[in-house]
């Protein structure tokens, strides 16, 4: 399946770390034809710094501005995936920005799968606490409304990526009037 990127509205992929936004961010990017964008990685690119590095300096809240003005103008307006950070629709407004703008998806997996999958990162600042998995069910447990009502919830649980790939696509078939 091949867009016109001027012309297709992005795609918007949010839910928890670990949840597999990236893995499956990219390949939806080239199932598409479209560009791929991880929002945490554009803000390391903008600031020459890494998200570790960001919160220990500068703080949590510092960090969520930039997030704020990356979703703002800091990618194209169409014909991109964007792998957006885990706490970015936490953020008052801008789940209702990011419907406004594109397609959204929310990704999800069991709690177990996510303590397993996160628990090999060490570059997860929230995550550098003595008890990971306490943090990670507290992080989801003040999260999951955010997720829930971003947009489209889709399970990645024993899930190919190219079968969550493929449900997205024809979701944004359907949401976007394209193809």
């Amino acid at each position: 399946m091949s867009l016109n990127q001027h012309a297709s509205p992005n795609i918007y992929l949010v839910g928890f770390m670990g949840v597999g936004k990236s893995v499956i961010g990219r390949r939806l990017a080239e199932q598409l034809s479209m560009r791929f964008i991880d929002s945490d990685r554009a803000i390391e690119r903008n600031t020459g710094r890494s998200i570790s590095e960001i919160f220990r300096e500068e703080g949590e809240a510092s960090f969520r501005l930039k997030e704020r003005e990356f979703v703002k103008t800091g990618h194209p307006k169409h014909g991109a995936v964007v792998s957006c950070g885990g706490g970015l629709v936490i953020q008052e407004g801008i789940s209702d920005l990011l419907k406004s703008m594109g397609v959204v998806i929310c990704l999800f997996a069991s709690r177990e799968t996510i303590i397993k999958r996160t628990s090999r990162n060490n570059k997860r600042p929230l995550l550098n606490v003595e008890d990971r998995e306490a943090k990670v069910l507290e992080l989801l447990a003040e999260r999951e409304p955010h997720y829930l009502a971003a947009g489209i919830c889709i399970s990645t649980e024993d899930r190919s990526v190219m079968e969550v790939v493929e449900h997205i696509c024809r979701i944004y078939q359907k949401q976007s009037n394209v193809g």
